[in-house]
């Protein structure tokens, strides 16, 4: 017997089996106890049923006393018998001196009732012996009656019940287990149980919830890496074909200086978050001036600004802090402005906001672009998406600078969304404030 619910089960009807015929022993041996014990109803009532026969003896004769003991059987269907102080019938006029011996012996199982039950009694001038003897029966019928049978099976129900709720989170939990290890990543036992079933299960759906985090990550972090090296090193090839042939040497160089320096960046970037998302616990958690750091990302991108013959508008607030990985934050805010600068029209403006409130800081990037369509926004920070193919390939991007920075906003308890502004694409980064 391998399985857990049938053990638990058959323990359970065992326990309660051993209860019931214990309780059933003990009562019938306290009625038998009670039956010697002369203060006892059950010895007064044989007393008195004692004197019945013995005064239908006395005035009827053997007819009075036969009469008496078809009375006694049809009432109580047991058969009685007096016998003299010898132990003689006074009907049949047979020696019951062996049936008045056993009945004053203490039987351990006659409870059960299978040779029936015999009680004798003396009366108190030693002249009479009455005997009250109940015919035997099966087993169980002595003790158990309908209304017996009916917690029985109650009990029984509820043992049923009691083991499936004791083994129903095991069996999940096994489940969980087999699809996991199967390859099923979200396999999850779902329990809101709050024994030490139930936190043996949410511990399972940490670890593998933990694990798949883990999983995702690395499988994140080399399809970026796959993806995004094609077009740098594609570039790389064609540079170094133009050193080769000697023609323009120094724009050759420059090229393959500056697609290994996006290179370098790019695996940086995806090392770093990747990292984070992998273990939330390798985050650094420093206070970072978030005024400041705003103020160093536009800095840094002017020059970028004016090659696109745009401009950048950022007035700064006050002390705004919050808590964090500063080269993180610092890539994710890159990440957005330089994508507002590759999407804004000659001559216009990158207006850049950040105000502290409620709890949260909130960075506004806003270009006067042509924005993009509604059905696109909700997949704008996904890895690899396009709005227009043609547009991202004449930019140089491939998708993944959005997905970077939301993703490094996230890991911080973050949020980022984009809308359109009319004109314009509108991106706002919220972060819990420090302190």
């Amino acid at each position: 017997m391998n399985s857990l619910f049938a053990k638990i089960l058959l323990w359970f009807w065992c326990t309660l089996a051993i209860t019931l015929v214990g309780s059933a022993f003990i009562a019938a041996q306290s009625a038998r106890r009670n039956a010697f014990d002369i203060e006892s109803p059950a010895a007064r009532l044989l007393s008195f049923e004692l004197e019945q026969a013995r005064s239908a003896y006395e005035t009827g004769g053997r007819p009075g006393l036969e009469a008496f003991f078809d009375t006694l059987e049809q009432v109580y269907h047991a058969r009685g018998i007096l016998t003299d102080e010898n132990g003689r019938d006074l009907l049949t006029h047979q020696d019951e001196t062996g049936l008045i011996r056993g009945a004053r012996r203490r039987r351990i199982f006659s409870f059960l009732g299978l040779g029936g039950t015999i009680v004798a009694r003396r009366s108190d001038d030693g002249r009479y012996w009455f005997v009250f003897q109940v015919p035997g029966g099966t087993i169980g019928t002595w003790f158990l009656t309908p209304e017996h049978l009916y917690f029985l099976v109650a009990a029984v129900l509820l043992c049923y019940w009691l083991a499936y709720y004791l083994t129903r989170p095991v069996r999940l939990l096994q489940k969980a287990v087999e699809r996991f290890g199967h390859g099923d990543l979200t396999a999850r036992t779902g329990s809101t149980r709050r024994d030490e079933l139930g936190q043996l299960a949410r511990a399972f759906d940490r670890m593998a919830g933990r694990t798949a985090t883990l999983v995702d990550a690395e499988r994140r972090l080399l399809l970026d890496i796959s993806h995004e090296l094609r077009s740098p090193l594609a570039r790389l090839g064609v540079a170094v074909e133009l050193a080769r042939s000697g023609e323009d040497l120094d724009t050759a160089l420059n090229r393959i200086q500056k697609e290994s320096d996006r290179l370098n960046s790019l695996v940086g970037q995806l090392l770093e978050v990747t990292r984070v998302e992998g273990d939330p616990l390798a985050l650094r958690r420093n206070v970072v001036r978030l005024d400041d750091l705003v103020g160093q990302v536009v800095e840094d991108s002017q020059i970028e600004a004016a090659a696109h013959e745009c401009s950048l508008e950022y007035s700064p607030p006050g002390n705004v802090t919050v808590e964090g990985d500063p080269e993180l934050l610092r890539r994710a805010l890159e990440n957005v402005v330089r994508n507002a600068i590759r999407y804004s029209p000659r001559g216009a403006a990158v207006r850049v906001t950040l105000t502290n409130g409620g709890g949260k800081a909130t960075a506004v990037v806003r270009d006067f672009g042509p924005g993009v369509p509604e059905d696109a926004l909700p997949r704008l920070f996904d890895a690899f998406y396009r709005v227009d193919s043609d547009r991202d390939r004449a930019s140089g991007g491939v998708g993944l600078g959005l997905s970077i920075a939301r993703r490094a906003i996230e890991v911080h308890h973050g949020l980022m969304r984009a809308r359109n502004a009319d004109p314009g694409l509108e991106v706002t980064i919220e972060l819990p404030t420090h302190g």
